[in-house]
């Protein structure tokens, strides 16, 4: 009876084992020794539930290519791809923290393909730097922004920047360009914030919603850096380091705080009066934000 049992756990496991054996191969990245062990489990096993998972990955690695891309098209075309066939059969194959390292090396294949296409505003995803920031290779990522012109100046290249300069030095680091992204941006500013996950950030989020007077739309997130300064005014010199955009107005005032909080440091009560009503005309709710915490301090 005992060795009956032992033979019935061999044939439960033998599926178990047939499957580890592509597993392995498909870690290993290996195209022609997963697709032998893939044989193996397919016929003795055809209906396995991995199999069409497992399928897919042996695939990816037996076609990897390393041509450029001819246009933006061909580039969707792969992402899509990426996105849509080979991230979920990674999920459905492999435990949750092994999905990252097994991804990057194809967005950063296809990052590759991608260098010689030029960036363009209308389809501002199909650029090499978003794929840089997939694969998790941040000085790739920062030069792929770099070439961009102007990029500053553009909404998706800024955020790209701005999200690789927050992965590779920090918060501390980011903050300049977390402020000019709020001031060009706000709904790719807002997204950014949601896409960090950094629990600092979700916590002064949370503080602006609910006490900022603003209008509850996207738009009110060009003010984040001007409120912080109100709530948090060490952030001065993090903020004085950001390129002020002088036609937005959220920008002025940020740069206007920022100066009244050096004034006010410095003793200046003259030159503070002109200055705290340019502020108010900026924004007369943040302003009687501001001001009320002045009364706190020298009540």
């Amino acid at each position: 009876m005992q060795s009956v049992q032992q033979l019935d756990i061999f044939a439960d496991s033998r599926d178990v084992m047939l499957r580890n054996d592509v597993l392995e191969q498909l870690q290993r990245r290996n195209a022609t020794a997963a697709r032998t062990a893939l044989d193996r489990l397919a016929g003795e096993y055809p209906d396995d539930g991995v199999l069409p998972a497992m399928t897919v990955l042996v695939r990816e690695l037996e076609c990897e290519s390393t041509a450029p891309l001819v246009d933006h098209a061909a580039l969707d075309s792969a992402r899509r791809h990426l996105e849509d066939e080979v991230l979920p059969a990674i999920r459905r194959t492999f435990p949750a923290q092994a999905v990252q390292s097994w991804i990057a090396p194809c967005w950063r294949s296809l990052a590759r393909r991608a260098a010689t296409l030029a960036f363009r505003g209308s389809d501002a995803g199909s650029h090499a730097a978003p794929l840089w920031l997939l694969a998790g290779d941040w000085p790739a990522a920062i030069e792929a922004v770099a070439g961009i012109e102007s990029w500053w100046r553009i909404p998706a290249p800024l955020a790209w920047m701005t999200e690789v300069r927050y992965r590779a030095a920090g918060l501390d680091a980011a903050w300049p360009l977390l402020a000019e992204l709020a001031w060009l941006a706000p709904a790719r500013f807002a997204a950014l914030l949601s896409a960090l996950g950094d629990a600092s950030l979700d916590t002064l989020r949370r503080r602006f919603d609910a006490a900022f007077p603003g209008t509850g739309d996207v738009d009110d997130y060009a003010w984040f850096p001007a409120w912080l300064l109100v709530v948090k005014p060490a952030l001065a010199g993090r903020f004085g380091e950001a390129r002020v955009q002088r036609d937005l107005a959220a920008s002025r005032a940020t740069a206007l705080l920022g100066e009244i909080l050096r004034r006010e440091h410095e003793g200046d009560q003259h030159e503070l009066v002109s200055l705290r009503q340019a502020f108010s005309r900026l924004h007369a709710g943040l302003f009687e934000a501001y001001m009320a915490t002045r009364k706190v301090q020298h009540r």
